[in-house]
């Protein structure tokens, strides 16, 4: 059978991930050089300096452009640096629609840092559509969307969203960690921009910073290879190889996060500890219709609601398989508390207003032996 683009999982390991020319090497070389000789002035073989470009970075770059369907992607230190460049490309008095439920990391960004200078925001559910036509205002340039939402696994309609905002002029972000490119694909649906922490699915394996911003646009791409430069929050080469290396089985791993997080997901639902699921996955999900139309899987990331913070905290000091930490996408199961993890900046009444109790709990499935997750979590429960 003819078929003239490579599949997910031969792009995953092979775009970018080519030989090494010079040795022939499988694995893409690390390039730990700060600075690199040029045979006279003005002339070089593409590579100057460090911050500017590095050969393992661009590697990266080349492979996760190829996974999102971009024209170009650029690397960063780390998720929030990569946000952080998209509202850098603004200026002051421009305006940015966003999503009310977002990483809690994301607003304190926007409210503590890019207001000082002039930019604004308003922040809207984004899973109705009607809702982002009303937030549309003469000045907005972006509006910045997470699908599932953290941690209250909300939808966006991404086509929806951008045919809307693309009729008044407006670029569609949309941040795609939870879902990661095997599952979910802005860019197809429209969305100009997609960002990523690398740190999570793409990496896979808790051992490394980054983010990534995959771009639609030239002139995008131009602008934050500028800001790479210019700010220097680019990721280090070893950083680079890290995500290189966990990105070639990140088709098989989602396979199974996704395996395992359905059947985490049925047992909560049906344990009598646990009083809410919050996954898309499941068919009482409001917007589970959305979920089969827009992604090609469910995912591993699950919220539930415990009652209380006391039961909360019952629950996850017995957890011995989950470990209790921030961060997700790793290939052990890793569990947390939003209201004083993730979105603790956020604060109590901002929590309260977008519906993150204090007794929710949020869980990253990994891609351990099932059964023993379900073990532990029902372990855990019965100390409520």
């Amino acid at each position: 059978m003819k078929n003239d683009k490579p599949g997910f999982a031969t792009r995953a390991i092979h775009v970018g991930q080519e030989p090494d020319p010079l040795t022939g090497a499988v694995s893409v070389p690390i390039y730990p050089t700060s600075t690199y000789v040029q045979e006279e002035i003005g002339k070089h073989k593409g590579y100057e300096y460090a911050r500017v470009s590095n050969p393992t970075r661009d590697r990266l770059e080349t492979n996760l452009a190829a996974l999102e369907g971009g024209v170009a992607a650029k690397v960063f230190a780390s998720g929030m640096a990569a946000i952080n460049a998209i509202i850098t490309m603004l200026k002051s008095g421009d305006h940015v629609v966003a999503g009310h439920n977002l990483y809690g990391g994301t607003p304190r960004l926007f409210n503590q840092v890019f207001a000082n200078f002039g930019v604004t925001f308003s922040y809207i559910d984004t899973s109705d559509v009607a809702n982002v036509e009303r937030a549309i205002q003469k000045n907005t340039r972006i509006v910045f969307l997470e699908t599932p939402t953290n941690p209250l696994m909300e939808l966006c309609d991404v086509r929806a969203i951008s045919d809307l905002c693309h009729r008044h002029g407006v670029e569609v972000v949309v941040d795609n960690t939870f879902m990661s490119p095997y599952f979910q694909r802005p860019i197809e649906l429209g969305a100009d921009m997609v960002v990523h922490s690398t740190t999570k699915f793409l990496n896979g394996h808790s051992d490394g910073l980054g983010g990534v911003v995959v771009c639609t646009k030239p002139e995008q791409a131009e602008k934050l290879a500028f800001l790479q430069k210019a700010a220097g929050a680019i990721l280090s080469p070893f950083e680079c190889w890290l995500i290189l290396r966990g990105v070639k089985t990140l088709a098989v791993r989602m396979v199974q996060h996704d395996c395992n997080g359905r059947k985490v997901a049925e047992f909560l639902s049906e344990h009598k500890k646990v009083q809410k699921v919050f996954y898309p996955g499941l068919p009482d999900h409001p917007q589970h219709a959305l979920a089969k139309r827009q992604m090609s899987g469910f995912g591993s990331m699950i919220a539930f609601e415990t009652g209380s913070l006391e039961n909360a905290n019952k629950m996850l000091r017995k957890v011995r398989v989950c470990s209790l930490a921030e961060s997700l996408g790793g290939v052990e199961t890793l569990i947390s508390h939003p209201a004083t993890m993730t979105h603790a900046a956020v604060g109590e009444e901002g929590r309260r207003k977008i519906g993150i109790t204090d007794g929710m709990v949020r869980i990253s499935v990994g891609i351990e032996d099932v059964v023993d997750i379900l073990n532990d979590l029902d372990q855990a429960l019965a100390a409520i």
